[in-house]
């Protein structure tokens, strides 16, 4: 009797397991569900690098799956963008000069960028674990990182102009 009562507990264990991985997936592929995402000719064109004259590009990226499900704020020069999720990244095309960066998490984050016109600069939008909520820091990484970061992201749609 008792090792038919172990079986039923196990069972009722296992279900609660799957149903708590089931759920946990619906969250992390539900993360971009309401981040306007840019069509793939629009990626890809991001993804050549080309700068306009007079402008630099910079590419904020978040290409962790870490905090899948969470949302994260960013703006550019106070002007809010948008939210990021995991594997995706904004395409910011700037005037060369200062450009502040910001993000706010369970933490706020804040990067200062002098751009050169015809140059790019890859923001990595680092998400950590927090005391309730993600964390998230941001810094600059060189070139090769930052393009390897990208093409593991899809753009998110951004009509905001500078």
């Amino acid at each position: 009797m008792i090792h038919y009562y172990l079986q039923i507990l196990e069972v009722y264990q296992l279900k609660k397991i799957i149903l708590l991985i089931t759920l946990l997936t619906s969250l992390v592929l539900s993360g971009c569900s309401t981040i306007p995402m840019a069509s793939v000719e629009n990626d890809s064109k991001a993804k050549t690098y080309a700068t306009k004259p007079g402008r630099a590009n910079i590419y904020i990226y978040r290409n962790e799956l870490l905090g899948g499900a969470v949302q994260i704020p960013v703006s550019v020069n106070g002007v809010p963008l948008g939210k990021t999720a995991a594997k995706t990244y904004f395409l910011v095309d700037v005037p060369a000069g200062k450009h502040t960066i910001f993000s706010s998490a369970e933490n706020d984050s804040t990067f200062v960028l002098d751009t050169e016109s015809g140059k790019n600069y890859f923001i990595w939008q680092e998400v950590k674990m927090g005391l309730l909520y993600a964390r998230n820091v941001l810094q600059l990484v060189d070139e090769n990182k930052g393009k390897v970061g990208v093409s593991e992201c899809k753009l998110i749609d951004n009509q905001v102009k500078f």
